[in-house]
């Protein structure tokens, strides 16, 4: 199981670099649907930051592919055309 989402993860990336190449990568939403705050560790081009969402709030991030640790620890990789719904402190990924 670990070598297929080593190589899922793998294949993410390099549809996400060939997007971003073309231009044809948009920014990926994340929603939070909890009634309170969420934070999620994105990394972009091997820095790694924090993103924080208010309880209902609504954000745009990662236009160019990234990795994305979510508040349960789950752990992504998005090419920046997602869209990301957080339910009980669960982030799940809808394309």
């Amino acid at each position: 199981m670990v070598n297929a989402l080593t190589a899922k993860t793998k294949i993410l990336a390099a549809l996400a670099l060939s997007f971003g190449a073309l231009g044809l990568a948009h920014a990926a939403t994340i929603v939070n649907k909890d009634e309170q705050a969420r934070t999620l560790v994105v990394t972009e081009g091997g820095s790694k930051s924090e993103l924080s969402l208010a309880a209902g709030e609504t954000m745009d991030f990662c236009p160019s592919g990234c990795f994305v640790t979510m508040p349960n620890g789950d752990r992504e990789a998005l090419i920046g055309t997602e869209t990301i719904e957080i339910r009980d402190g669960v982030g799940r990924v809808k394309q």
